[in-house]
């Protein structure tokens, strides 16, 4: 009886430091303040929105550049316009892509 009790209490007590592992792992993934550097369109590969949650304290807009990663204000209007650029762009591929080449077929 003893044995088993040590045994549920030493795997809570394992899931416990786990979890907070877990938690303290996934909060270095978060953006802790805004970049002050501008930032131009044509070298953004993409960006992902993050929220405040229980690891992240900011919300930010994380703009993926060639090897690396910068968190930017998403209330600023350089942010929203950098955004809609990405956006933009994005879509004129796709349109580009979805285009289906016209070919005449000779009789």
């Amino acid at each position: 009886m003893a044995s088993s009790r040590m045994i549920l209490l030493t795997t809570l007590c394992s899931l416990l430091i786990m979890s907070t592992f877990i938690d303290s792992t996934h909060s270095a993934s978060c953006c802790l303040w805004y970049t002050s550097r501008p930032l131009k369109c044509s070298r953004l590969l993409g960006y992902t929105i993050q929220t405040i949650n229980t690891s992240c304290d900011i919300n930010a807009v994380i703009f993926h550049v060639k090897g690396r990663f910068l968190c930017a204000d998403p209330s600023s209007s350089h942010t929203q316009k950098l955004m809609r650029c990405f956006d933009e762009k994005r879509k004129s591929k796709q349109v580009q892509k979805d285009k289906i080449p016209i070919t005449s077929a000779s009789t």
